[in-house]
């Protein structure tokens, strides 16, 4: 589940708040890589609140509002998307093989 806006320092930002309130588990890493990846661009990237996390078996990521902001956490976000979705699923890995990335 993808959210779009909300999570930038204004009053009206509240969407990592609703977010932190339905997670189970924080999932850090995809907001700090987005952040690190989109900071090189803008540094206005370091105003982001955003987050993830997983409900039972649901990835939920905020995106930023902004329609380049969205596009450049995306290129973060699809490559590790399968992944994330087969342990969710809780599909049977094959030690050995290499993760796909």
């Amino acid at each position: 589940m993808l959210t779009t806006g909300g999570s930038g320092v204004a009053p009206r930002d509240v969407t990592p708040e609703a977010t932190l309130r339905v997670v189970e588990r924080q999932v850090p890493g995809i907001p700090e890589a987005a952040r690190v990846a989109t900071s090189a661009r803008s540094p206005l990237a370091a105003l982001s609140r955003a987050v993830a996390g997983v409900r039972g078996r649901t990835l939920i990521v905020n995106l930023p509002g902004s329609p380049k902001g969205v596009r450049e956490w995306m290129d973060v976000l699809l490559p590790i998307l399968p992944h994330a979705v087969e342990l969710l699923q809780e599909r049977p890995f094959e030690w050995g093989r290499e993760h796909r990335a």
